[in-house]
């Protein structure tokens, strides 16, 4: 056994529906721009380009009904709804047709942004970790296994700020399925179990402020709820 010099950090994870048993993640990747309509609200051509990926620390994922702070270094913080792939079954370049042999369930996770840092490192051609990658920045609602589920090819995608519909689309609007983003992905590393794939965002984006209830979910998958906390 390893002798380290403290503790290691407790391993992140993420609650299974039905049970007491929790999913350890390794890795979090995001699908940016994976919804037409997001892609043009945010100024950017819709058409069918080849994902971009980027990515989250795994410490970075939080609990359902949880009390998030509201980050330091901005004054713009934004939601971001999607579903999100639980993988159980690594591999590396994986063929699409088999993709979907990989995965061990679904649930519904917030994409939270810092949406002027994510902007200036835009302009300044930077990378996007502080705009993206920063502590709590990725809630996930329990994953529900593929038993339970199938694989989801439509369905509302829906998020509500204050009880008010802010964020609202299908799952069959994602430019790319999820077969495809597995198999994308995998081409430029090699996936193993744990690993989280956050699949785009519907329209709608927009700004949270502390003390705002922040509710969302995806149809047959299940729900997510969060409050922004004071700073």
């Amino acid at each position: 056994m390893a002798d380290f010099v403290f503790p290691p950090a407790r391993q992140p994870s993420v609650a299974v529906a039905g049970t007491e048993a929790r999913f350890p993640v390794r890795r979090i990747f995001c699908v940016g721009r994976n919804y037409a309509a997001h892609a043009r609200e945010m100024g950017h051509d819709s058409d069918r380009e080849p994902p971009f990926f980027f990515t989250k620390p795994a410490d970075a994922v939080v609990d359902t009904d949880t009390v998030i702070p509201y980050p330091s270094l901005t004054k713009d913080l934004h939601h971001e709804i999607e579903m999100v792939v639980a993988i159980g079954k690594g591999g590396s370049d994986i063929d699409p047709a088999n993709a979907l042999d990989h995965v061990y369930g679904y649930g519904v996770g917030l994409d939270l942004t810092r949406r002027d840092l994510q902007g200036d490192a835009k302009k300044k051609g930077r990378p996007w970790d502080w705009g993206k990658a920063f502590d709590r920045s990725s809630p996930c609602g329990p994953i529900v296994p593929v038993a339970e589920t199938g694989h989801p090819s439509q369905g509302r995608v829906w998020l509500a700020v204050n009880g008010e519909i802010r964020q609202e689309g299908d799952l069959d609007e994602l430019i790319w399925p999820v077969a495809d983003v597995i198999a994308l992905c995998s081409q430029a590393m090699e996936l193993k179990a744990g690993d989280l794939i956050y699949t785009g965002t519907p329209a709608g984006v927009g700004a949270l402020q502390p003390g705002d209830q922040v509710e969302g979910g995806v149809d047959g998958i299940g729900e997510i709820a969060i409050t922004i906390g004071e700073a």
